[in-house]
């Protein structure tokens, strides 16, 4: 009777001592028969990735260039030489010569006078600043997700996470009754 009582009291702490342990967890006991539980993390290893990275730069340089100034003066110069081509032109000829000559006179005083008034203009040369945009690509490495193993009561699991989680790894444990 007193071994039976013993074993019964045995049974008791023990059964106590679980339950307590499992109590100490965040128990998020549902329906579903599932909690959240912490797991010791034995290892974490970074996942790499290569991504190119693209950056604006402006770049500016100092350019010659040069500049013409309009006296104005050509559209006169232009007239001016074909009124007097015309004139002299009309002295040349007889009848329908004459006609000829005269639009002759006149296109030859025009292109004679717009020469004339082209060589009043005046060029000079100055640098401008020009700009024009560049995009340096750098490539580098750069963390995307960890390789995590940890430990949950003994057993040995691993997964693919997003972050670091450090010395401990909280772990949902579901419990489903297999058929």
């Amino acid at each position: 009777m007193k071994l039976m009582m013993l074993a019964a009291v045995t049974l008791l702490l023990v059964g106590t001592q679980v339950s307590a342990q499992d109590r100490s967890y965040d128990n998020a006991a549902g329906a579903d028969n599932a909690k959240v539980a912490w797991a010791d993390v034995l290892r974490v290893d970074p996942i790499y990735s290569h991504v190119q990275t693209s950056a604006p730069r402006q770049e500016c340089e100092e350019v010659p260039v040069e500049r013409h100034v309009d006296n104005g003066n050509r559209a006169t110069g232009t007239v001016l030489g074909a009124i007097v081509g015309g004139v002299l032109g009309s002295t040349v000829g007889k009848g329908d010569g004459r006609k000829a000559a005269t639009v002759a006179g006149a296109v030859a005083g025009g292109a004679i006078g717009n020469n004339v008034a082209s060589g009043g203009d005046s060029s000079y040369v100055e640098t401008e600043r020009r700009c024009h945009v560049l995009n340096d690509v750098a490539e580098e490495r750069r963390v995307v997700a960890y390789d995590v193993q940890y430990r949950y009561r003994g057993d040995v699991f691993m997964s693919r996470l997003n972050y670091d989680p450090g010395d401990r790894l909280r772990v949902r444990v579901s419990i489903e009754p297999v058929e």
